[in-house]
């Protein structure tokens, strides 16, 4: 339960009450401000509080805005401002700041305007009050009865359920989403609201539905495949549905924005693995290409994660080719040609949906990878072009992130204590890498020469972390360190050539990708992983170096073996100790995040 208090002399027939109460408010009035400071003490600590005054006149959803956004520990709209415990304290300095109104010190407002003058004086006090765009929405407090009239027409004069339905949608997303998904998913979401159903919930229902598919398709018969493509399309409307849902009821968290995201990269992945398993019912191997489809997503999703943490708060950030994307921003059909040809997940799945249901797993997996390799190509371009002509300088924050994504293990570790060449950090991450996979293909299964590749790798991938990670194309070196391990795995199996390798190097690069997916999320969220969970994995040079060794010393069925137990070995302590973190952090209160960023 959270707390309103009204200021000021109660407003004959105001729905302002039974409004807040609608919230979810238990409603306290106060005569002034000392009598608020007085009643804010009574309220539990671990209870929001708000200061409303009560000639306020607006929408419920301007409410809804100002007063129950969970993201925020202080926030604002016209006559109303509210408050997390985290910020009580703040909000009781404020009050006796506004109990002497007009000494010194205090702000100089209108005297009886009390919730507008502690939201300014909490921002004099350098807290970070969040004042939401209310658009068309009315938040007012009129003076007299004339003006609380013209409010009043406002308010009458524009439908906010209609506005919240709108805003449910994402500002930012693909073609397919936005005219396919989108306009009939925002009602879905309003039914489920209404119905008391969390985002979380059907986060999960998507998951399920998703995996239901991936059995369908794995039933390799073609009935099986029509269903697994329509099952992918209704998993992908829960998928939009659940973040429609936490945007209208404003249900947002750090443990559903990690759901949001791990379980998208899951259902997508177990997808592949469905459609491999159909494929080989029908005799058709196609174990090679799923998994070169999932390393090709991931690392596409690498160089998006890592581009966006070494520019987010570098300064001086501009660059004519940031010029130009943002000129041909303003052209619309040059808005949606850009966005659809970066295979959001939306045209993705809607693409992978089709192929399943018309053609073959095999057909499925050459479009996709042909079609996310052109993607990649044409983002990792612009943002090569975009990081060599911006004079960015970036940030030990932006260094530190880029060093966690890197995911370097004890071995590559110790080479880092090195003075690194500088500027040199991608071209060292690229050649270690590129030898490993190279020599791996081209020397026969059980040759040393991959473990002494693969020792090269550990020596150039610790050069490449040995200075911070602050270079113009730096943010190439986490990407091209997940190429390298993933596509040694890859290789290797393939060239066991023994029945279970590759869905066992699957199984691997799946449980390592949870690993730096996770990695990702909680520098976004909270903090990166602890440094002992890097060690007991190995780190990406680690895991590269037990490969080779494994594929020099075991026979072709115990290489399958050992791939296998380590995909068991690394999934059951990443798995364990991501949702130790993750359930931990949110029952401590961390403060809930929502991704409104690039479509994944």
């Amino acid at each position: 339960m959270s707390t309103a208090i009204l200021t000021g002399q109660p407003v004959p027939g105001s729905p302002l009450e039974g409004d807040l109460r609608s919230l979810g408010f238990d409603v306290r009035t106060a005569r002034d401000a000392a009598d608020a400071e007085t009643l804010v003490r009574t309220v539990p600590a671990d209870q929001r509080v708000a200061v409303v005054d009560t000639r306020f006149v607006g929408h419920v959803h301007a409410l809804r805005l100002g007063l129950t956004d969970p993201r925020f520990a202080a926030a604002a709209v016209p006559g109303a401002v509210t408050v997390k415990p985290e910020a009580r304290g703040a909000l009781t300095g404020a009050l006796r700041t506004a109990v002497g109104a007009g000494g010194a010190g205090a702000v100089t407002v209108a005297p009886d305007t009390v919730p507008d003058r502690l939201a300014e004086t909490l921002e004099a006090a350098d807290v970070d009050v969040y004042r939401p765009e209310l658009g068309t929405l009315v938040a007012a407090v009129p003076a007299d009865p004339e003006a609380r009239n013209t409010a009043r027409q406002a308010v009458a004069a524009v439908d906010d359920e209609a506005v919240r339905l709108r805003s449910a949608v994402k500002a930012r997303d693909g073609f397919f989403t936005t005219y396919c998904i989108s306009p009939y998913s925002r009602y879905l979401a309003r039914w489920c609201a209404r119905r008391g159903l969390t985002p979380n919930q059907v986060t999960t229902a998507s998951l399920l539905v998703a995996l239901i598919a991936a059995g369908c398709a794995a039933t390799g018969t073609r009935g099986g495949f029509v269903a697994a493509g329509l099952l992918l399309l209704f998993s992908f409307v829960l998928d939009c549905t659940d973040g429609q849902l936490a945007r209208y009821s404003l249900q947002y968290s750090t443990l559903g924005a990690w759901l949001d995201a791990t379980f998208d990269r899951a259902k997508e992945y177990a997808y592949y693995a469905g459609l491999a398993l159909g494929a080989a019912r029908g005799g058709d191997d196609v174990w090679a290409l799923a998994l070169g489809a999932m390393i090709l997503q991931t690392c596409r999703h690498v160089v998006d994660f890592s581009f966006n943490e070494a520019n987010h708060d570098a300064t001086a950030n501009t660059s004519p080719t940031a010029a130009l994307s943002d000129k041909l921003d303003s052209r619309g059909w040059t808005v949606w040609a850009r966005r659809m040809i970066v295979l959001p997940i939306g045209e993705r799945w809607a693409l992978i949906a089709v192929l399943t249901a018309l053609t073959t797993p095999r057909v499925t997996f050459v479009v996709l990878l042909i079609g996310c390799g052109l993607a990649a190509c044409y983002t990792t371009a612009g943002r090569v072009l975009r990081s060599l002509t911006r004079k960015a300088r970036r940030t030990d924050r932006a260094a530190t992130a880029l060093a966690d994504l890197a995911d370097t293990g004890p071995f590559a570790g110790a080479l880092a204590t090195l003075r690194g060449i500088p500027g040199l950090a991608p071209a060292l991450a690229l050649a270690g890498g590129a030898a490993v996979v190279a020599t791996s293909a081209l020397t026969s299964f059980g040759s040393p020469w991959p473990v002494i590749a693969a020792a090269g790798y550990v020596i150039t991938s610790g050069l490449a972390v040995a200075r911070p990670l602050k270079g113009a194309l730096d943010w190439l070196v986490p990407p091209f360190l997940r190429a390298a391990e993933y596509g040694t795995v890859l290789v290797l199996a393939a060239k066991a050539d023994v029945n279970g390798a590759l869905p066992a190097a699957f199984g691997l690069v799946a449980a390592v990708a949870y690993h730096h997916y996770d990695t990702v999320y909680r520098i976004r969220g909270v903090v990166a992983p602890p440094r002992w969970l890097v060690r007991v994995i190995g780190g990406h040079e680690g895991r590269t170096f037990a490969v080779t060794v494994a594929a020099a010393l075991l026979t072709n069925t115990d290489f399958t073996v050992a791939l296998t137990a380590l995909a068991v070995a690394v999934a059951l302590v990443v798995l364990a100790e991501s949702i130790r973190f993750w359930v931990t952090a949110h029952n401590r209160g961390a403060p809930a995040v929502h991704d409104e960023g690039e479509p994944a």
